[in-house]
């Protein structure tokens, strides 16, 4: 099925619970295994994971088998852990050799220390990163780290229906050579919400909910993965699972999806930047 192989497995719900519309709690890992056989069937080789999402490297760590490429994230380096020593923890977790790639979690701080970015440039050159970069959450994060001279071999951004922000900048990184990683297709679930569930900090987009549920219903989930699957400047789209069904589902949607209409609506950046969202 077209595209199915642009999917990536967002795995922060394996070693946390994770999720506006996460109603089961964190990902056993009997789950988990279950996800990777399935993404493994339809071509999927991609995971993304963090050193900030709890268990989620030990619990990918025992369960991938070397059938998939990985890529996780580092926090700022401190005084009790550098970034060698982040990897060698991440490696050990993760059960493998090497990273398909390692993004900066906290991108910015690499302002504070561009000796972080010579030492990934280093780590590379050893063959335990193939790509280095950065998960980003606004244009203006990466607007500075260009101004500093960073140049990522990989980025990780926002990117939905209601959230295109990143689009012209995906476009230019991509013409020279940049992978694109996105992830929030479905933000956070916030798509399949109740409108009338939410807190009125969501009120700005609850008409256009309430008009996704009543016009597509059933085949949404497919229609707002097709989306951004299309997207010719996207390489792997990040998809967050709490079961081997929902792959299943997701998968089979979009066989049947057709295209959104064209959105009329720019949201503001608090409602499509899950940081911002009321924690209750």
């Amino acid at each position: 099925m077209k595209n199915i192989s642009k999917i990536g497995i967002g795995s922060v719900q394996f070693g946390i619970p994770y999720g506006i519309s996460n109603t089961t709690g964190q990902t056993p890992p009997d789950e988990v295994a279950k996800i990777f056989d399935v993404a493994y069937a339809n071509g999927i080789r991609i995971i993304d994971t963090a050193s900030a999402y709890g268990t989620s490297e030990s619990v990918i760590g025992m369960l991938h088998d070397n059938r998939f490429l990985l890529v996780s994230k580092f926090m700022p380096p401190h005084e009790n852990e550098s970034i060698e020593e982040q990897l060698t923890k991440s490696l050990r977790l993760l059960q493998t050799d090497s990273l398909y790639g390692y993004l900066a979690h906290r991108p910015l701080e690499l302002l504070q220390d561009p000796t972080v970015w010579e030492t990934l440039q280093e780590l590379k050159a050893t063959n335990k990163i193939k790509k280095i970069g950065f998960s980003l959450n606004s244009p203006e994060e990466y607007v500075t780290l260009k101004s500093a001279g960073f140049t990522p071999d990989l980025v990780q951004v926002p990117f939905n229906y209601f959230d295109t922000r990143f689009q012209d900048i995906l476009i230019e990184l991509k013409a020279n050579g940049c992978e694109i990683h996105t992830r929030s297709a479905f933000l956070q679930g916030l798509f399949f919400a109740k409108p009338e569930k939410l807190s009125s900090f969501f009120d700005e987009v609850k008409p256009k909910l309430q008009y996704l549920h009543e016009h597509y219903n059933e085949t949404l989930a497919g229609m707002l993965l097709q989306y951004v699957l299309q997207q010719p400047f996207i390489d792997v789209v990040i998809m967050g699972l709490e079961t081997a069904a929902q792959l299943e589902n997701n998968i089979q949607s979009l066989a049947n999806a057709t295209d959104l209409e064209p959105l009329d609506i720019l949201y503001s950046d608090e409602l499509l930047m899950p940081l911002h969202w009321p924690k209750n």
